[in-house]
């Protein structure tokens, strides 16, 4: 595990990120509508080729920011995020999914996002 993280900790983190977090999401879908346009041949409002490699790589700059701030990103659509941290006694992950007001939950690294359950009071 990286950096492990408060509860506390791991919200002001997430707060910090949001700017980077929604540029993401928005960057996630003009990839989308980029990369249908270019496959399929149908103009996009957005562009097209060189349009589609910037949108990638801003997106890989993106992802890095969220790495670099020992931020385990588990998926990009929907955007999952996790925080190492320890419960109890034992190592768990904080559990951000997009569209989520707060970081309020966890789960066992073993168990994945199945196991996911609310962050205690």
């Amino acid at each position: 595990m990286s950096d492990l993280y408060s509860a506390a900790e791991a919200r002001a983190v997430l707060e910090r990120l949001r700017p980077a977090l929604d540029e993401l999401i928005e960057v996630r879908a003009d990839l989308a509508e980029l990369g249908a346009a270019v496959q399929g041949g149908v103009p996009s409002r957005l562009g097209g080729l060189p349009e589609l490699k910037a949108a990638q790589a801003r997106l890989d700059e993106l992802l890095s920011s969220l790495v670099g701030a020992g931020v385990e990103v588990k998926g990009i659509a929907p955007l999952l995020l996790d925080f190492p941290s320890v419960l109890d006694g034992e190592q768990v992950l904080l559990c951000w999914l997009e569209g989520d007001a707060e970081l309020a939950w966890y789960h066992r690294a073993d168990l994945g996002f199945a196991g996911r359950r609310p962050l205690p009071s």
